[in-house]
């Protein structure tokens, strides 16, 4: 029953896409990164429904007068040539060709939808509603697990929806902590007080599901979301406040064991799983070093045969690390190119967030840039010991942002005219 519900909401929501093509964006957002078909029991749960969306998307941009035209900016520019380079270094990668080509075909899917998605956030509507869409998608995980934490004491794993990127538990916490400075963002632009309340709500159970995840790597995440996050809050004691109240009453609910594993970060060297990591990483670096301009191709880490060229009997596995996984598997040229696209997000969120204080239509893009910025951090901090470089939901995060960026830098463009225009009459009127 469940999935026939499914089945007949999505179908109705297809036939709008054909009419307004941006719901599609959300429609394929909300499914990508929520999996709700991974939800409902039977057939329903093991159709493309990503993939009817996107055809439905492109098909509505094709019938509706929608901009046809990709903005020109410093993350689409990095986004296309990381597809260079990623087919470049899947042609030469060592890996099963099959599972290579699987590999290339997803992320290559998930960018042509980032594209897609650039060319329709013409408005600032539009990026507030992708926002929710974002929020809604991981809070549901956050909110569910910090009630299930809350019921079993903490004394169980929190996890992410089966057969996904975040099934895991410490990809899951990661995924968290990045949408968390998202619903803070929603709380100070919502005007109803009730919509406050509950995404305050909704923060103090996705913070208690980061916290009972039992993920070491999404503690010091944590930490760094909850530095940035109290250097960028314009009311420094009171923020500095509730985070302590926050941290310290999740930490201080978990039982002895999770203090236990937790204490282990400072004793990384008696613990197999952080040694490793370490292993793996160096593989990856000598992959890396063998082949630097294409790296060992997708899956390469994973495959016996790759590892064996510099490792021979190293483990062939998950890398854990966004860094090491990208630069494994494709090289200097691409690392550089990914790496550019949070460097391009972080100077853009900087820019935003330094927007004029006096211009309160400009409030809204000021404060995402500002939250912009912890959720960076906390992708970069705690990406650090996962597998999620290829992440569709923080590349959405950086487009959304390059869009913002430069609809704040259009609609602030009146504001310097004047000056300009004095500069201009001044020149014109100096003797010559």
């Amino acid at each position: 029953m469940r999935d026939l519900a499914f089945m007949a909401t999505l179908s109705v929501l297809l036939c709008l896409v054909l009419t307004r093509p941006f719901v599609g964006v959300l429609l394929w957002s909300w499914i990508s990164f929520m999996n709700p078909h991974r939800l409902v029991w039977g057939f329903a749960s093991e159709l493309s429904w990503a993939a009817a969306v996107f055809a439905a998307t492109l098909l509505g941009c094709l019938l509706a007068g929608e901009p046809k035209r990709l903005p020109l900016n410093t993350t689409i520019g990095l986004i296309l040539a990381l597809m260079l380079c990623f087919t470049g270094t899947s042609l030469a990668a060592l890996g099963d060709p099959v599972a290579v080509w699987d590999k290339w075909e997803q992320v290559i899917k998930v960018m042509l939808g980032l594209l897609v998605t650039a060319a329709l956030l013409t408005e600032r509507r539009r990026i507030h509603a992708l926002v929710w869409v974002m929020v809604i998608s991981l809070g549901y995980y956050g909110v569910r697990g910090g009630l299930f934490a809350i019921v079993n004491g903490g004394s169980y794993r929190v996890w992410g929806p089966p057969q996904t990127m975040i099934t895991d538990n410490n990809h899951l916490a990661a995924a968290l902590l990045v949408a968390l400075p998202l619903m803070n963002w929603l709380r100070l632009q919502s005007a109803h007080r009730l919509v406050r309340l509950g995404l305050a709500a909704a923060m103090a159970l996705t913070l208690m599901a980061v916290v009972a995840s039992w993920s070491r790597g999404a503690l010091l995440g944590l930490a760094a979301v909850a530095v940035v996050l109290w250097l960028r809050s314009t009311h420094k004691l009171a923020a500095g406040l509730v985070l302590a109240a926050a941290l310290g009453g999740a930490i201080a609910f978990m039982p002895p064991a999770w203090m236990d594993r937790m204490n282990t970060i400072t004793t990384y060297q008696e613990d197999g799983s952080a040694t490793e990591r370490l292993v793996l990483w160096d593989i990856s670096w000598r992959l890396a070093l063998s082949r630097p301009l294409v790296g060992s191709g997708f899956t390469g880490p994973y495959t016996r045969d790759a590892v064996d060229t510099v490792a021979p009997g190293g483990p062939a596995r998950a890398v854990h690390s966004i860094w090491f996984e990208l630069l494994g598997e494709q090289g200097f040229p691409a690392f550089l190119l990914w790496v550019g696209l949070s460097v391009a997000g972080l100077a853009q969120a900087w820019r935003l967030a330094r927007l004029p204080a006096d211009r309160p239509e400009l409030a809204w893009a000021r404060d995402l840039g500002r939250m912009a910025q912890v959720s960076i951090v906390a992708y970069l901090v705690a990406g650090s010991f996962l597998s999620l470089s290829y992440w569709d939901f923080y590349w959405t995060l950086l487009v959304l942002l390059a869009a913002t960026h430069g609809l704040a830098l259009g609609a602030a463009a009146p504001a310097t005219a004047p000056r300009a225009g004095w500069r201009a009459q001044a020149a014109m009127a100096r003797p010559r």
